[in-house]
């Protein structure tokens, strides 16, 4: 069995760019979501529990999670903490072009809590890595969000949707997904 303290809690791009809803396609499905996500880390810094931190680097200019847009700045709930590790990337895994593999190795973490945005996107290509990778995951369902997703189709799908229909895909293949209230009776059970 991992251990509680061979578990850390994971946040993809928690950025203030998500904040452009019209960028991304409108329609943020999960309002509660940087509430959760504050609880999340209340719960893991209590515990004295690793934090860490997966920021987006856009390539492209014009998007709000560029280096140079004031959007590529973590909101105020999410802000890292002296000594929580932040990795920088520049495509949708927390894995690829960063030392988070080594680092958590490196600290013998095996299980990892995972929430942020996109669901569908950087969360979801995160989780499944991670799950490839051989770490337990779990992904912290209503501490994700997405927005509207048009399909090759040309139909627009509602982020709700999109959403449920991510953590889906994700659910008992590449992780299990719990929800916030559920995260202190399973790290109690953990120890």
């Amino acid at each position: 069995m991992v251990s509680n303290g061979s578990t850390a809690l994971l946040l993809i791009d928690v950025q203030q760019g998500f904040s452009n809803d019209a960028y991304w396609g409108g329609n943020w499905n999960n309002p509660q979501v940087l509430q959760h996500i504050e609880q999340l880390l209340a719960i893991f810094r209590d515990c004295a529990l690793p934090v860490l931190h997966v920021k987006h680097n856009s390539t492209n200019p014009q998007s709000p999670l560029h280096i140079s847009n004031p959007g590529n700045d973590f909101y105020a709930q999410a802000q890292p903490l002296q000594g929580e590790p932040v990795f920088p990337k520049t495509v949708n895994s927390g894995f690829i072009g960063t030392e988070l593999e080594a680092f958590l190795r490196s600290k013998g973490i095996q299980r990892l809590v995972i929430c942020g945005l996109t669901t569908n996107h950087c969360v979801s290509t995160t989780t499944r890595m991670a799950g490839n990778l051989g770490f337990d995951v779990f992904l912290i369902g209503d501490a994700c969000a997405t927005f509207n997703r048009m399909g090759p189709d040309g139909v627009t799908r509602p982020a709700e949707d999109v959403h449920r229909f991510a953590l889906g895909d994700l659910h008992g293949e590449f992780c299990q997904v719990v929800n916030t209230n559920q995260v202190e009776t399973l790290l109690n059970n953990w120890r």
